[in-house]
C-alpha cells in the first residue's frame, strides 16, 4: 500500500470519462466495485461518487510487477488509476481506461458484511448495521444526491422570496409544543430537553426578521415504529409576518413544484438508477376540508367521529382516493396545536392545514395566534400551564404581528422524490426506538 498520495490529483470523475476523450490521459480516484478476470484480460470497475468506469488491463501487454499488483486487488480497495482513455464498443458507455499506473491508497477486508453491487440481497437491518458500506451502493448515493439537490432548490427558492435563514436553539428549557415526547438533557445540573421544533422561536423572529426559514435537526421521543417516523429528523420550517394560512399554502405548493422540477431536471441519472419517475405537479393543489375527508372515508366504510384525528389506516384509504398532492384544511381547532389560530367566524374550526402526498403527511402549518390573551386561553384549553411558556408569551407584549408558517419533513419529502417506501432508506444514519448505532 502506498502512503505518499500528495502527487495524485483527480483530473476527471468517472462520469466525465467519455468517448470523445479517446487517447487522452486521465487520473481517476475511487474504489474497486468489481473485478472480473477473463484469462488474458482483467476488468476493474472503478466507482466514485459520480458513477463507475471500466479499467481494462491487457495482461500480455503489462509488466510482471504491474500484473502482480493488479492480481492483489480486491473489492473496496481505495485506488488511483492513471491511464489512457480508449473508445470501445465493448462497454455500455462506449469507453474504457487502459491503466499505466495504479496506486493502492487503502485496502479492505475480504469478507465484506454486505454486497454493495446488490447481487446478494441483504435486509434493511443488516444494511443499516454496516451503514458506512451500505451508503457506497450507487442507489444510495443517488438518493442522497437527490436529497442534496432538493435542499439546495428549497434554499434558493426561499432566499429568492426574501426569507432569511436562521438557526434556533436545540437545547430548550420546556416543551416547544407542550407534548410529553421530549428527550431530557442534563444541562449543568439543570433539566433541559432536545428541541421538538423551532416553532416558538421562529414565531418570535417574525417581529424582527419578518420572513425566516430554518433547515435543521429536531428530536421527538415518540415510541412509534413505522416506515415514516424517526426520532431524529430534519425539519424545514418557515414563518412569515403579516401573512395568513392562505399565503403560506400558496408559497408551499410553489416550493414543492419548484423542488420537483429542479430534481427532475438535475437528477435524471439518479432517478434512472432508482427506476423512479418523478412527476412535476401542476398548481394549485386541491384543497379538501376536514369535513370532506370524513365524507370520503364514510363512503369507503370508515367512520371517524368529528373532531378526532385521522388514523393511519384511514389515511391509506384516503391516499387511494386522492393519489397526488392535496391540502387538508379547516381542521377542528381542538385537533391542532395551541398556537394555530381559530377562525374568527367559527372558533371550532382553525386555520391549520396539512399538505398530503397520497396518504403521507409531508407538511403542516397554518395561521398562528397573534393575541396573547387568546394564546393563554388556548394553552389552558390544551391543559398546559401558561407559566411554562412565560418567555414566549412575553414576546407578545412587544408587537407580535399576524403571522403564519409551516414545516416540511425533509426525509418524507425525499421519500416522495425517490420512490423509497421506508424513511430509514432516505436517512444517512437513522435514529429510532431500536437504533442508536452506528
Amino acid at each position: 500500500m502506498d502512503t505518499n498520495n500528495s502527487d495524485w490529483q483527480r483530473t476527471h470523475y468517472s462520469s466525465e470519462v467519455k468517448p470523445e476523450l479517446d487517447g487522452q490521459k486521465v487520473t481517476l480516484l475511487g474504489w474497486i466495485q468489481e473485478i472480473r478476470d477473463l484469462g488474458g484480460i482483467s476488468f476493474i470497475i472503478l466507482q466514485d461518487r459520480e458513477g463507475t468506469v471500466q479499467i481494462t488491463v491487457p495482461k500480455r501487454k503489462v509488466a510482471d510487477e504491474f500484473l502482480r499488483k493488479v492480481e492483489a486487488l480486491q473489492k473496496r480497495f481505495s485506488i488511483g488509476v492513471r491511464g489512457i482513455v480508449k473508445k470501445t464498443q465493448m462497454t455500455p458507455r462506449g469507453v474504457e481506461v487502459i491503466p499505466e499506473e495504479i496506486r493502492v491508497f487503502s485496502t479492505a477486508t475480504s469478507q465484506l458484511p454486505i454486497d454493495i453491487v446488490g447481487k446478494v440481497h441483504a435486509n434493511l437491518d443488516a444494511r443499516l448495521d454496516a451503514r458506512a458500506l451500505d451508503l457506497c451502493r450507487e442507489e444510495n448515493i443517488a438518493v442522497f444526491k437527490i436529497q442534496h439537490t432538493a435542499l439546495q432548490a428549497i434554499r434558493e427558492f426561499l432566499l429568492d422570496k426574501g426569507f432569511i435563514e436562521v438557526f434556533t436553539p436545540r437545547i430548550i428549557a420546556s416543551a416547544t409544543e407542550g407534548g410529553a415526547a421530549l428527550f431530557p438533557v442534563d444541562y449543568f445540573g439543570k433539566k433541559a430537553y432536545l428541541a421538538q421544533s423551532p416553532q416558538l422561536y421562529k414565531e418570535q423572529l417574525t417581529m424582527s426578521l419578518e420572513k425566516v426559514f430554518e433547515a435543521g435537526k429536531f428530536f421527538r421521543a415518540e415510541e412509534s415504529h413505522t416506515r415514516r417516523h424517526l426520532n431524529e429528523f430534519v425539519s424545514i420550517d418557515i414563518e412569515q409576518a403579516f401573512a395568513s394560512a392562505k399565503d403560506v399554502m400558496k408559497l408551499l405548493e410553489q416550493l414543492i413544484q419548484h423542488t420537483c422540477k429542479t430534481v427532475s431536471e438535475k437528477c435524471q441519472r439518479e432517478l434512472a438508477l432508482l427506476n423512479h419517475r418523478l412527476e412535476v405537479p401542476t398548481l394549485p393543489f386541491k384543497r379538501i376540508t376536514y369535513d370532506e375527508v370524513l365524507a370520503d372515508l364514510k363512503r369507503e366504510g370508515v367512520e371517524i367521529p368529528w373532531g378526532e384525528d385521522i388514523p393511519t389506516p384511514a389515511f391509506r384509504k384516503l391516499g387511494r382516493i386522492h393519489p397526488y398532492f392535496y391540502f387538508i384544511v379547516d381542521w377542528p381547532t381542538k385537533s391542532k396545536a395551541f398556537y394555530i389560530k381559530p377562525k374568527d367566524e367559527n372558533p371550532e374550526i382553525c386555520e391549520g392545514f396539512d399538505l398530503m402526498w397520497s396518504w403521507i403527511e409531508l407538511a403542516s402549518g397554518g395561521t398562528r395566534i397573534a393575541s396573547k390573551a387568546l394564546l393563554i386561553k388556548r394553552l389552558e384549553e390544551k391543559g398546559l400551564n401558561p407559566e411554562s411558556f412565560k418567555h414566549h408569551l412575553q414576546a407578545f407584549d412587544y408587537g407580535m404581528p399576524p403571522h403564519a408558517g409551516w414545516a416540511i419533513g425533509l426525509e418524507r419529502l425525499t421519500m416522495m422524490l425517490t420512490g423509497k417506501k421506508n424513511i430509514r432508506e432516505v436517512t444517512l444514519y437513522p435514529r429510532d426506538r431500536f437504533r442508536l448505532t452506528p
